[in-house]
């Protein structure tokens, strides 16, 4: 079976966790007979071609026009790519399936679908409707529009989480036969390596229990409730540091929080920390937060227990599904930042508690979010979206002509 896969992501190109998930996904396909021919967005110092374990990687730079916004970018991307792909198939001379991943490559795919005559599948990780909590203005809509179209035009959609399968099937009228929910995983290898230049003097004093957050720094991930709660801890136990690690938009205004309640000194913004001491703060972390908001799957919560971390995460979304309740985690009423600081209290008060969800933790995610399993899973869909395709107009150019021809002949015979 031969892929071709679109993604505006693929390291070293990461901006949140499609990246990491296209990665991991493509890695598990050649073991499983399946050859992937990968088309992404280029990244300075990345080659524009390369075999990742056995995976083709095309990389592309959009056009070098001025971009009044970001929507249109997308678009010198998507026609970036159609460069790319056109010429690919005639080297490959015929893929068996297209997947594509989000809004950002819909026209590519599209274009593709129709001029070589592909079933499309297409992965949605998340709705502009739900990252901003509805349509509020005229860009949102446009994107939201663009979604609803990739998933028209997909055979299949492929979602995370139930609670993403109700999203999308609201948000886009989809039926519930064209959607599949296939979860994210994780490689608990990578979660192995820890940093020597790093200490743990360099965070935290050694009698400071350590909160450990990381990810995007934007308003739907809810780093505002961990500060709104970080007095409520203090005050019961103030030998506590937070450490807020990665990098966004909301970061001034977080740091502008810390200052207004009097905690500045007590959290610690790290910026970006490369994936080696991302392990090390895990390990060195009494307890692993996810406060998010809006939450598709939370693939970091999975992170946090490959890495070994007790987690308290928002009862929402796909989050919710990924944690069970006093198990291999603890849940919290989201956007509360009373339930978040009693719930972490918990955690630094019960160190007993916390090994034992830990211990959980770990065995769930090597059982049930590990790559291979979700590999198969995603190409069973393709097996099952390839099999009709194969009974339709569509793949059968001669059952066309027949069809038409039966037709013409019957429209002349009865005019």
């Amino acid at each position: 079976m031969k892929v071709l896969m679109l993604s505006w992501e693929y390291p070293p190109k990461s901006v949140g966790g499609l990246a990491q998930h296209v990665y991991d996904l493509t890695n598990a396909y050649p073991a499983q007979g399946v050859e992937v021919h990968l088309i992404t967005a280029g990244e300075k110092g990345a080659p524009s071609f390369e075999e990742v374990n056995g995976v083709k990687v095309y990389r592309v730079e959009p056009y070098q026009v001025s971009s009044p916004d970001f929507v249109t970018w997308v678009a010198q991307f998507n026609v970036a790519l159609l460069e790319r792909i056109i010429p690919l198939l005639s080297d490959v001379r015929r893929f068996d399936i297209i997947h594509a991943h989000d809004w950002l490559v819909a026209y590519a795919a599209r274009a593709v679908k129709h001029a070589g005559r592909l079933p499309l599948v297409v992965t949605i990780h998340a709705t502009e409707y739900g990252r901003n909590y509805g349509l509020h203005n005229d860009v949102q809509r446009h994107i939201s529009d663009i979604e609803w179209w990739l998933t028209y035009e997909a055979w299949k959609v492929i979602c995370c989480s139930q609670y993403m399968e109700g999203e999308i099937k609201h948000v886009f009228q989809l039926p519930q036969d064209k959607v599949a929910i296939i979860p994210n995983g994780v490689n608990v290898a990578n979660f192995q390596a820890r940093s020597d230049k790093a200490s743990r003097s360099f965070y935290a004093a050694p009698d400071e229990k350590i909160i450990f957050y990381v990810g995007r720094l934007v308003k739907e991930k809810g780093v505002q409730i961990l500060l709104d709660a970080a007095p409520e801890i203090l005050a019961n136990h103030p030998q506590t540091k937070f450490v807020i690690a990665g990098k966004g938009p909301y970061l001034d205004t977080l740091k502008q929080q810390a200052e207004l309640l009097g905690i500045a000194n007590r959290v610690y913004f790290t910026g970006y920390i490369n994936d080696d001491v991302r392990n090390s703060l895990y390990s060195w972390s009494d307890v692993a937060v996810f406060p998010s908001l809006y939450e598709p799957f939370g693939i970091v919560v999975l992170e946090a227990m490959a890495a070994g971390t007790p987690v308290v995460v928002s009862d929402c979304g796909g989050i919710s599904e990924t944690v069970r309740q006093g198990i291999d985690g603890l849940k919290v009423r989201t956007g509360n930042s009373h339930s978040l600081a009693r719930n972490i209290l918990t955690l630094l008060k019960k160190p007993e508690l916390g090994e034992k969800l830990k211990e959980n933790a770990y065995k769930r995610v090597v059982d049930e979010f590990n790559w291979e399993g979700i590999a198969r899973q995603t190409i069973a869909v393709y097996k099952e979206v390839l099999q009709a395709n194969r009974t339709t107009m569509w793949e059968m150019p001669e059952k066309q002509s027949t069809f038409f021809g039966r037709f013409n002949r019957m429209l002349t015979r009865y005019s």
